[in-house]
């Protein structure tokens, strides 16, 4: 009896996999938190130095990471089991409160904001999933969300340890963040428990897709933030202007790369795999990168702005140009998982940036960026070319395409 109660709990094929409104709620934090991530990567890229800029890139992406990880596993959770009950609501609330905490506490929070960062993470890491095992009660499930808590105990005292140690607390967290990521790519093993790897799992897809796509557009959305509030805090002027729009133009011409063709094929894709787990994992890490893409972008339109006709440093050019250039590298490997191949089109575009960034170094940061905007202008051109008079394209995923054997995946 207490095996089907726990089962009320899981998503059945009746489920709605559209996303909720309590999940869109949650994204709203992420839009705040990753405004700060573009805060922090400005403050800790100040420096003039090349290792002091790689140095607080370093530190950003790692709390960046702590953010990606929390919302990835959120969005796991609300694809395997049923968001309209009350237990899994209450979770995604505080999760989104936690995150909120994050978001707040991030800018220092490698300095002396620490201990509220640390301990919102570290209770949502451990407690969220003790809660859905006792939820499940006697299900079988039960043993998937013990191994997440079971890991995020382990890595616990190395953030603690970090929150109490100044002088060690980066390679304290690196260590905690590592642990925790290793976790979640192994399955979270346990002595005589196993493993349960994400690629195993029976989820949504199309819930799953919609989350992606969502998450994408909170980057952009970030973007067109830092925009028009760095815009808005300036003297207006043609340059400034110029700028203004030029950072809109870029963040229009990634939405539209992003979405033409695969990023409306992900459901489709996940639909047809035989195993949808792993096409999701793969997924998952593509759109990691570029979301970071876009919140590198986001740095450089802020740059620009604030300094139009200023020389295009190279350190500059490490957003303006890097930025784009990392999301075009990972919308290809988007492309090849749901269609099997890459466009030259956009192999031609990344070239064409990695070639141009040297010679930007010579003119403005307005220059730099309007060759950018024209870069990405051609890729999109060469889209819509590409399209003219074709039937839209199916997708053709190679990856997860084989169904799981025997073993088959988790129920």
């Amino acid at each position: 009896m207490s095996e089907q109660r726990g089962g009320a709990l899981l998503r059945t094929a009746d489920s709605s996999e559209r996303a909720t409104f309590l999940e869109l709620f949650f994204d709203l934090v992420f839009v705040f938190a990753l405004t700060r991530v573009s805060q922090r990567l400005i403050t800790d890229t100040a420096g003039s130095g090349v290792a002091a800029m790689a140095a607080g890139v370093g530190r950003t992406l790692l709390l960046f990471l702590v953010l990606w990880h929390v919302w990835t596993i959120t969005t796991w959770v609300t694809s395997r089991y049923e968001p309209n009950r009350v237990v899994i609501q209450v979770l995604v609330m505080g999760t989104t409160f936690g995150g909120l905490v994050l978001g707040v506490t991030l800018p220092r929070a490698l300095e002396e904001r620490a201990l509220p960062f640390a301990l919102a993470y570290v209770v949502v890491m451990v407690g969220r999933p003790l809660v859905i095992a006792a939820a499940l009660r006697g299900h079988p499930r039960r043993m998937v969300p013990l191994r997440l808590a079971a890991w995020a105990g382990i890595s616990a005292p190395l953030w603690g340890a970090g929150v109490l140690m100044p002088g060690a607390r980066l390679p304290l967290w690196v260590a905690a963040l590592a642990v925790d990521y290793l976790g979640a790519y192994r399955g979270w093993p346990l002595p005589r428990l196993g493993s349960s790897r994400i690629r195993s799992w029976l989820v949504a897809g199309e819930h799953l897709a919609e989350r992606y796509q969502q998450i994408f557009l909170i980057a952009l959305g970030e973007s067109v933030l830092v925009i028009g509030v760095v815009y808005s805090g300036e003297r207006f002027s043609r340059q400034s202007a110029a700028a203004f729009m030029l950072g809109f133009l870029v963040t229009a011409l990634l939405w539209r790369i992003y979405f033409y063709r695969a990023g409306f094929l992900l459901a489709e894709a996940l639909r047809r795999a035989g195993s949808p787990g792993l096409l999701a994992e793969s997924a998952a890490r593509t759109h990691l990168f570029m979301v970071l893409g876009v919140l590198a972008a986001a740095v450089g339109y802020e740059l620009v702005i604030a300094h139009p006709f200023d020389p295009a440093e190279p350190r500059w050019l490490v957003f303006v140009v890097g930025g784009p250039a990392l999301f075009l590298a990972a919308r290809s490997r988007f492309e090849y998982e749901i269609f099997g191949r890459v466009s030259r089109s956009r192999l031609a575009g990344l070239l064409a940036l990695v070639l141009l960034a040297p010679v930007l170094t010579t003119g403005s940061a307005l220059l730099a960026l309007g060759a950018v905007a024209g870069v990405l202008a051609l890729v999109a051109l060469a889209d819509a070319w590409r399209a003219r008079g074709q039937p839209p394209e199916s997708s053709a995923s190679p990856v997860g395409r084989e169904a799981f054997g025997e073993a088959g995946p988790e129920a």
